[in-house]
């Protein structure tokens, strides 16, 4: 009664409205095709799948050897069953929106059901993936207690967690599952990786917090990055009509060995970090490094001052940032 009294005459004008918007632009809406993902199954598919690579932390407790089988039994149907009809819907909504005749029903379905045995069935190289990804981790960071710490408490085991399972179905040509699963871990982490970008062993984000990784990345062994690292386009290719070029390698190559301080940004599809390098904090990169390189600005000069500087005699400055702290080795590279 108090929402009729509210709106009262004006609901059929605005009913009227409100739809007259949504012919009038087809981006909004989804009226007229029936072939879509939900977002909230896909969600709910990501838990599962995180219970099942990570037993006994995640999901249901107290698994012993005896019953761990009868567990794995139960889930793995669920998360078919899930995977299948998301993918289903995907591989529809594909020839939906590309105005393509559909698949007979038969057809469809066993494309979907091949797929997602496909993806299942990496589940054991991914756990296998995902074990190098926690031994990383706890190895690069003193302040970590043990592995289960990093399993149970750490943003950027369950960013690449989840980019690793969302990469698969990347790889098998899945469309919009994998962002709506990377997406959904970045707004948990605020760690952005494309479930494009190809991303080799040990891999470890240290804090976290305002990583970027974009779709043409390659990654490749033993990297660790900080906070605020950006891996990303150094520009957008366009054709002759001004449309945007999207099957092109964008972003950076980083080879094995190498270490990203907290906000270095490094830009381009050329780009190739050489192994072994160390990436400064803070630097802005555009072009190759070559192997065992560190690559580092030449810092500002730091002037300190206290409160009683005013009243010092002349002959006793307050010391230099330069004079106060030790000589450091010029890097390989300054920029």
């Amino acid at each position: 009664m108090k929402d009729d009294f509210v709106i009262g005459p004006k609901l059929g004008d605005l009913v009227e409205r409100i739809v007259a918007s949504y012919n009038g632009d087809s981006r909004t809406q989804h009226i007229d095709r029936f072939h879509l993902p939900a977002r909230g199954e896909i969600v709910q598919l990501v838990r599962d799948l995180l219970e099942l690579i990570y037993p006994g932390f995640i999901g249901r407790q107290r698994l012993t050897r005896h019953n761990v089988a009868f567990h794995v039994g139960d889930l793995l149907p669920r998360i078919g069953d899930a995977a299948y009809r998301q993918i289903l819907q995907c591989l529809r909504y594909v020839d939906e929106s590309s105005g393509s005749p559909p698949e007979d029903d038969r057809t469809a379905e066993r494309r979907a059901r091949t797929v997602t045995l496909s993806f299942l069935e990496d589940i054991p190289r991914i756990r296998e993936m995902l074990a190098g990804d926690v031994q990383a981790s706890y190895d690069g960071d003193p302040a970590a207690l043990n592995t289960d710490e990093i399993i149970l408490a750490y943003p950027g085991l369950l960013a690449i967690s989840v980019q690793r399972l969302a990469h698969k179905l990347y790889q098998l040509q899945v469309p919009l599952v994998p962002r709506i699963m990377s997406e959904w871990v970045h707004n948990q982490t605020g760690i952005d990786i494309h479930p494009g970008a190809r991303i080799g062993r040990n891999f470890f984000i240290d804090h976290g917090t305002g990583v970027v990784v974009g779709e043409t990345t390659d990654i490749g062994d033993n990297v660790k990055v900080y906070q605020g690292v950006t891996l990303g386009a150094l520009s957008i290719p366009k054709d002759e009509r001004g449309r945007v070029i999207r099957a092109t390698k964008r972003h950076p190559t980083v080879h094995d060995n190498v270490t990203i301080y907290a906000n270095a940004i490094i830009l381009g599809g050329e780009t190739v970090i050489g192994e072994n390098s160390v990436i400064g904090g803070s630097v802005f990169v555009t072009t190759s490094v070559p192997p065992n390189s560190v690559v580092t600005f030449k810092p500002p000069e730091l002037r300190l001052k206290t409160r009683g500087d005013n009243h010092r005699p002349p002959e006793a400055p307050a010391p230099s940032a330069a004079s106060a702290s030790p000589s450091a080795s010029m890097p390989d590279y300054m920029i």
